[in-house]
């Protein structure tokens, strides 16, 4: 965990930044540090924690099952980001599950602390509001891909969506990824996850590196059907 106070950690958070010295100081007995396993759940959908999550380091998962027990991952939050802020609104059960990618440092500011920052201070109200249209619009982003491309075309987006130039025509997913990982962003089966990768590889869309990384090395265009 950080050993920044509390006050220096607010500073830090792009939620807070805009809150004045006295709303810091009376917002210090609405907030603690908290702090989550890799693997453990932050909020469960269908419940209320009453508690807005602010990302202080790690990446979470938010996840939707079907009773099958497949789930999809709907986003993937990392520092700065909220977890919570729609069910504090709205004061309706969490839409979806929150679990630590890795270890996950936080903040967590109760209902009434929440209430009362969105009330007095219209910055930080705006900046709830552009996280939560952030959030809209990668959703429809996946939706939409959901509805118009195959497997292969989803699968081959989300790797693009990760890679980093590597050089002229070289795209590098620079992040070690499992079958069951990418069968969870883009909502398909890990075999046939399976087979759309087997199949980028013979087509050197793809290359595996020493390190394990994926190198794209084509951009094809993605079928849609």
């Amino acid at each position: 965990m950080a050993t920044l106070t509390t006050p220096e950690l607010l500073r830090r958070v792009p939620l807070f930044e805009h809150l004045s010295e006295t709303q810091t100081v009376s917002l210090m007995g609405s907030l603690d540090k908290r702090r989550f396993k890799r693997a453990e759940t932050l909020v469960v959908v269908g419940q209320k924690t009453n508690t807005l999550f602010v990302i202080l380091s790690g990446t979470v998962h938010v996840i939707v099952s079907h009773p099958s027990g497949r789930e999809l991952v709907l986003a993937t939050l990392g520092v700065g980001d909220c977890i919570g802020e729609m069910s504090l609104l709205d004061n309706e059960p969490h839409s979806a599950t929150a679990v630590a990618a890795i270890q996950v440092d936080v903040l967590a500011l109760t209902r009434e602390g929440f209430n009362s920052c969105i009330l007095h201070n219209a910055q930080m109200a705006v900046a709830v509001m552009r996280g939560l249209v952030k959030r809209l619009r990668n959703a429809n982003g996946k939706i939409a891909s959901l509805a118009l491309l195959s497997v292969y075309g989803r699968v081959a987006h989300h790797l693009l969506d990760l890679a980093q130039d590597d050089g002229p025509g070289r795209q590098l997913v620079k992040k070690k990824l499992s079958h069951a990982s990418i069968a969870r962003e883009v909502g398909a089966s890990r075999e046939m996850v399976s087979k759309a990768l087997k199949e980028f590889e013979a087509q050197s869309f793809i290359t595996k590196t020493e390190q394990g990384f994926l190198l794209i090395t084509e951009r094809r265009s993605v079928p849609r059907n």
